[in-house]
């Protein structure tokens, strides 16, 4: 017969169940990409892919049906919208879920738009994967990620009291207007922008003409050159 316990040997304590896991919602427009990252934060102690989406009308559905613990978004998405418009559509309706983008987008034009959207952190995708992996574990924990030099940057214009001085002639674009540019230097026509985004002709036509305003430039070709040559050196075609 099996020994009963005793006052001096206390039954074993059944097994504790192990701890949920994270779960990490992906967007991105790139299935490599995608992919790619799901087999690394499988891998990753305590975390989970719940699911994936290529585009803001893909994800905002299935975002609300697997109902993640974080959301990483890139800032180019396939279909009419893109990552800041996914970040502010998401706080709108989930205003404590934590957004961190990863992309290859230039930080220093990108991050502190992510960051008014409503997102927690910004990565770029070059930068190695255990980067990436600190700042979704800080975003999880409620606090902010940035790199070091852009933490600086933002650190310095925020003593210096430059919050609202745009950086740079570019930094005063106005997201809706950095998309235009960024979707005219990809070598889209007006037409074509105005479906993407679901807005009128005239519309895409205002924006760029405040494009060219801000930009101080002429005439709209030069507007044209202009968003293909920056598209070129900074990495703002896609990804």
């Amino acid at each position: 017969m099996p020994e009963l316990p005793t006052e001096s040997t206390p039954p074993p304590l059944p097994p504790s169940a192990p701890a949920p896991k994270s779960r990490v919602f992906v967007v991105d427009d790139h299935t490599m990409f995608r992919e790619g990252l799901r087999q690394l934060l499988e891998r990753e102690p305590g975390l989970t892919v719940c699911g994936d989406a290529a585009d803001m009308a893909e994800a905002l559905p299935a975002i609300r049906a697997a109902r993640p613990d974080v959301v990483i978004a890139d800032i180019s998405l396939g279909g009419g919208g893109n990552g800041i418009d996914l970040i502010k559509a998401l706080k709108a309706e989930y205003e404590d879920l934590p957004i961190l983008v990863v992309s290859m987008h230039d930080e220093s034009l990108y991050a502190e738009r992510a960051l008014r959207a409503g997102a927690m952190g910004y990565v770029m995708k070059h930068q190695p994967a255990k980067a990436m992996k600190v700042a979704l574990h800080k975003v999880l924990g409620g606090e902010m990620y940035l790199s070091e030099k852009m933490a600086s940057e933002v650190i310095t214009r925020f003593m210096r009291g430059e919050t609202e001085r745009p950086a740079s002639p570019m930094a005063a674009l106005s997201d809706r207007e950095l998309t235009v540019f960024r979707m005219l230097g990809q070598g889209r026509g007006t037409r074509q922008i105005s479906e993407e985004l679901g807005v009128t002709v005239a519309t895409v036509n205002s924006f760029r003409n405040r494009i060219k305003e801000k930009l101080r430039l002429k005439t709209a070709s030069e507007v044209m050159l202009h968003a293909i040559r920056w598209v070129q050196d900074s990495g703002g075609g896609s990804g």
